[in-house]
Order: C-alpha cells, then structure tokens, then sequence
C-alpha cells in the first residue's frame, strides 16, 4: 500500500547517514524503486500522494548533498500536504525540513520551521509529540511556549514576550490562543476601508486584551488624531476625527510620550505610577490596567493603540500582549494599505467622468479580443503554441558551434534538449576582452513563464558584459536585480539557479550557486567542485551581494570540465530509478582521453539509453570543456 512504502523510503533515508557505503547503495536502489510505485499513484491522485512523492524527494537530495533542490521539494511537500488536510504528514514534513536547516547551520530558518511543525502536531492532536519538540527544542520554541509570568508596572510589550519559556504544561494553551488570533489577524487584513478596519481593529483589541475602553489614534507629520474610542460591548466610532488637545479626552502625556520614543508603555495599576500620576486623565478617571503602544511601519510611527481597564489591576497578561502584538503588526500593514485605497478611490473618483467616455471604446476592445479567443477554441492549443514559440526562441539563443571552435584553449561542446513543457535551462559561451564568460543555470518549475526569467538572464548577462563589468559580485547582483525586478512586476514566485565561469590562461573562476561542477583531469583524477556557497539563487530578494563568492581552479592540457543541469541527474527510467550523478561521473571518466564531441555524444547515448520510452520532465542541458 502507498502509505508503507512512503515511512519504508523515509525510514531507510533517516539512517542513510550511519550506513556503510554498499548500505547505501542499496538504501537508493530501494528508494528510487518505491519513489517509481509513487509517482504513478501521485499522477493519478495528486491531492493525497503527491506531497508523499516530493518529501521523500527532499529527504532524498538531502542525503545526497544537492541543498538546493532538497529546499524545494520540502516546501512542495509541506504546502501540498497542508492544502489537502493531511496535518499529520505536514507536521512531518515541516520537522524533517527544521531538521535539514539544523544540519545545514541554519537555525534561524530552522526555527520558522520547527514553529511551523509545533502547530501542525497539535492540529494533529499528537500530544506526546509536541512535548518531544518542547523538550528537545525549547531555545527554538520559546516564542510560542506561555511563560505564565505577571507583568510588573513598568515593562513594555518587549520586555515581556522576550522573557524565556519555562512552563511547558501550558505550551499548548497558549498555541491555541495564537492560532484563535490569526482570524482576528485575518479580519484585519481583509478590512480595505479605513474607516472599517479602525473599528474592526478596536473590537479585537478590546476582546483580546480584556480592556474596558480604548482608543486609536492616528499620527501624521507629528499631528496626533482620535480616529475612533470604544467602550467594551459599546463600540462608537467617531464620525469625525478630534484633535487631541484636551487632557480629559485621553491621557496625552502617556500617548505624546509613546508617539515621541516609540516606547511602549505597560503599568499594572496607572494610578501608582510616579512619573505619570499627574497627568489630568489619570486624577479624574483613576485607571487601573494601562497600555499604550505604537504602531510602527517601517520604522515611522503611524498610530498609536490605547487600551484601559479601570476595574482590574495587572489585567494586561503576557499572552493577551502577545496577541496585540501580532495584531498591531498587521494593523500596521493594514493602516497603510487602506490609506493607499483611500487615496487611490479619490483619484478613481475624480477620474470616473474621464472614463466614461473610454466605456465604448472599451466594450469594442473586449469585442475584438472575444473574437480573437474563440479562435483559439481551447487553452491547451494556445498554451501549446506559447510553449513552442518559448522552445525554438530557447534553440535559437544558443551558441553556434562555429562560435565554440573560436575560444582559443578550450575545446567546447554544449547540448540542450528542452522538455515537453520548457523548464527554463540557459547555457551561454561569450568571448570577452578579458577572456570567455560561460554561463549554466536552471529556473525552478516548468512553462512559459520559466521560459521568460531565462531569456532575461540571457539578455541580462550580454549586457552586463558589453559593459566590461567583471567583478563577479557586482556581475551576479546587478543580474539578480533586474530579474527580481522583473518577477515582482509578473507576480512570479519563480527563481533561477546560475553558474558564472571566468576562463583565462588555463584558469577557471566560478561564482554563483547552481549544481556541482564536476572537474576529470587528464590522469582520471575527479574533482567535484560544489557552488551551494558560491552564491544565492537569482530573483528571490533584491540583494545578493554578500552571498556571493568565488573559486578559482587551475586546468592542465587534457583536464575536461563539466557543467550541467539536474534534468540529467534526475531524468528517470520507466522504474523511476535516476540516471544521477555518479553514473554521468563515470561516462565522462571513460571518455576523458576523447575530443568534447566524443564525449558529448557518450553522455548523450548513456543518458537516452537509461530514459528509454520513458517521458522526458525537465530540459536537458550540459556543456563540456576541455583544456587544450
């Protein structure tokens, strides 16, 4: 059944690192033959399968040392089993991902995951599994873990939600608080009119923080407003905004205070507080709870949360400021994006007479384009057609091998065999002054859309070397910032793996994280040169700089060099079983005495012979260079 074979691969994969060599041998062959019986059930019921298929993946490469697609197939595999209501296996796969980051030196990013894994095990129900996470992790989970600890008067928000985690017994309450939150997160969120989100926002801080009355305001080039008040099961928003110029409206000493420092403020009973008792607000209303905090948004102060309870001292708890903590963070966000709605229905307003007269030319156009669609008659014909325009501009891109025979000192030999779907793989030899600049990478997923970020890349590159710009940290992120631009334009979450060469008098200078490159001297020597610290993959932030680096190897006469993308390692046979690495090692180590056309042709007779008639899923793209 699939579910046995699924724990069998993890099983064998969770003990891959304290087998001998032959154990892993076969540990693979095991693996890679139930991974053949769960791709046909993942293509027949992908909402119950396919998750399984991609976290064994990532285990898999996990292994194997290949990161960068580990780090793929454990997100794949968390977001398919969240999407289908598989919690269990979610929470499994989430805590196999922390456990990768560990391993990897990572805690930070591991702690995301290891929060993430805490909540799908109690989604779950799995209690003694939750405890196990506690007590194995508790430096990582201590911010969600209650602490069960009473604010004194003069703590902030901050002073209380950083203090360590203590008492496990209640871990699981307060979870249940903070997953409560995250619709209250989620209504705030949703609220696009201001005048709606400031009275949601008070509801939730009212209910949330247990206060009798509070209060929002919103600040502007220094200037103070109360945008609404509410009263616990009285909530009034003001029609009108006020001006805070009277002490009996609100405690203006407290809020100038916290408008000023961005300090929040916290006190266990108000009317004990020395340095603010005088203020009028306080003599006349004698409130016991107090709390007063920004809301911040890059830095700047855009409003200011005031909550009171003038029955109960100390009524604002660790786990109910936690709460107004999250909801303030997405208050902030919040403020300002109804702000921009704000302003931007203004303008649509005043721009609605101009339109109108645009209404007919408009009903025209969507005319035309509705002709133009039903000549189409399906998606897939159009889809197929965008595709193979993508493959042949792809093809045509490519350097010609008139242009290889020119490189003085190298014998060059490049292949690109696309897929049926066009997964984005890009190669590219450009002479320079300065010698020959090689480029290898792969953009994530399949389509049309793959296809696009690699002919930037190819574009990209050309440019940025006709402007002599050769450092390769400045090269890769001037590279990466037009290509994150871009994606952000496209509201694409696709990203590209590159390798950059530098050739020159016998040496070879890499930089950029893509696969490893593998280097077969003449004497049949092999070096595996691994780029996972050469670089960060392209379009995922904006700044790649800082994690870009180089190495820098020295060829002799005969010493073949070879770049190539994962859909040769991972192309599979009618078994499931990949072709991998140490087999395209092996061809390359038989043929090192060959010219780069011989030892293509090897790669390319080994590689096809092992697919068979099975479907090709991924472009497949190498090069090969050999010293002269």
């Amino acid at each position: 059944m699939p579910v046995f074979y699924f724990y069998e691969s993890l099983a064998y994969l969770g003990v891959f690192g304290d087998a001998t060599e032959a154990e892993k041998a076969e540990i693979l062959i095991k693996v890679s033959a139930n991974q053949g019986k769960m791709r046909l059930w993942a293509e027949q019921g992908p909402m119950n399968y396919q998750h399984k298929f991609d976290l064994v993946e990532a285990e898999k490469h996990r292994v194997l040392g290949a990161y960068v697609e580990a780090i793929e197939y454990y997100d794949r595999a968390i977001a398919g089993a969240g999407e289908n209501d598989y919690h269990n296996e979610e929470a499994i796969a989430t805590e196999l991902a922390a456990k990768f980051y560990l391993g990897w030196g990572k805690p930070k990013i591991a702690q995301t995951y290891l929060i993430d894994s805490y909540y799908a095990y109690c989604r779950w129900g799995a209690k003694a599994k939750i405890a196990d996470l506690e007590q194995r992790y508790p430096q990582f989970l201590a911010p969600i873990i209650s602490r069960g600890k009473k604010p004194q008067s003069r703590q902030t928000i901050t002073d209380i939600t950083n203090t360590n985690v203590t008492n496990t017994s209640s871990g699981t309450g307060e979870l249940l608080d903070l997953e409560a939150v995250v619709k209250a997160s989620q209504a705030i969120s949703g609220a696009i009119r201001l005048e709606q989100l400031l009275s949601t926002l008070m509801e939730l801080a009212l209910e949330n923080a247990g206060a009798s009355k509070g209060a929002l305001a919103l600040v502007a080039q220094d200037d103070i407003t109360i945008e609404a008040v509410a009263i616990a099961d009285d909530i009034a928003e003001k029609s009108n905004t006020v001006r805070i110029s009277s002490p009996e409206e609100l405690p203006m000493t407290i809020l100038n205070y916290v408008s000023r420092t961005l300090e929040p403020l916290v006190f266990g009973d108000a009317t004990k507080e020395i340095n603010w008792s005088s203020d009028p607000y306080i003599i006349q209303h004698r409130p016991k709870s107090l709390l007063c905090t920004p809301i911040v948004n890059g830095g700047k102060p855009i409003g200011i949360l005031y909550l009171e309870n003038n029955l109960t001292a100390g009524a604002f708890t660790p786990e109910r400021l936690e709460i107004l903590n999250i909801l303030s963070a997405q208050a902030a966000i919040s403020i300002e994006n109804a702000r921009f709605y704000q302003t931007l229905e203004g303008k649509v307003n005043q721009r609605t007479a101009e339109l109108a007269t645009a209404n007919l030319q408009l009903a025209e156009a969507n005319q035309e384009i509705a002709a133009l669609n039903d000549k189409l008659q399906a998606d897939n014909l159009r889809m197929s057609a965008e595709l193979d325009v993508t493959r042949r501009l792809q093809q045509m891109l490519l350097p010609t091998p008139e242009e290889l025979r020119q490189i003085p000192g190298l014998e060059i030999a490049g292949f690109m065999e696309p897929a049926a779907e066009v997964g984005g793989d890009y190669y590219d030899v450009l002479p320079h002054s300065s010698g020959v600049k090689i480029g290898i990478g792969d953009v994530t997923g399949h389509g049309l859309e793959s296809g696009m970020l690699m002919l930037m890349a190819q574009m990209g590159i050309r440019t940025l070397l006709a402007s002599e710009l050769n450092n390769p940290s400045d090269f890769l992120n001037f590279l990466n910032v037009a290509i994150f631009g871009n994606l952000q334009r496209m509201n694409s979450d696709k990203n590209m793996t590159l390798a950059v060469v530098d050739y020159r008098d016998r040496h070879l200078k890499i930089s950029g994280q893509h696969e490893e490159i593998i280097l077969v001297r003449a004497t049949g020597q092999v070096e595996r040169i691994d780029t996972i610290d050469l670089g960060f993959p392209l379009g995922l932030v904006d700044n790649i700089a800082d994690f870009v680096a180089t190495a820098e190897v020295r060829l002799n006469p005969g010493d073949v060099v070879l770049l190539y993308t994962d859909g040769i390692t991972e192309a599979i046979d009618i078994n499931g079983v990949e072709y991998g690495l140490q087999r395209l090692i092996s061809v390359v180590g038989e043929n090192v005495h060959r010219s780069v056309g011989e030892i293509k042709q090897a790669i390319i007779h080994s590689l096809y012979q092992h697919i068979g008639q099975q479907k090709v899923y991924d472009d497949i793209t190498f090069i090969v260079l050999k010293q002269q």
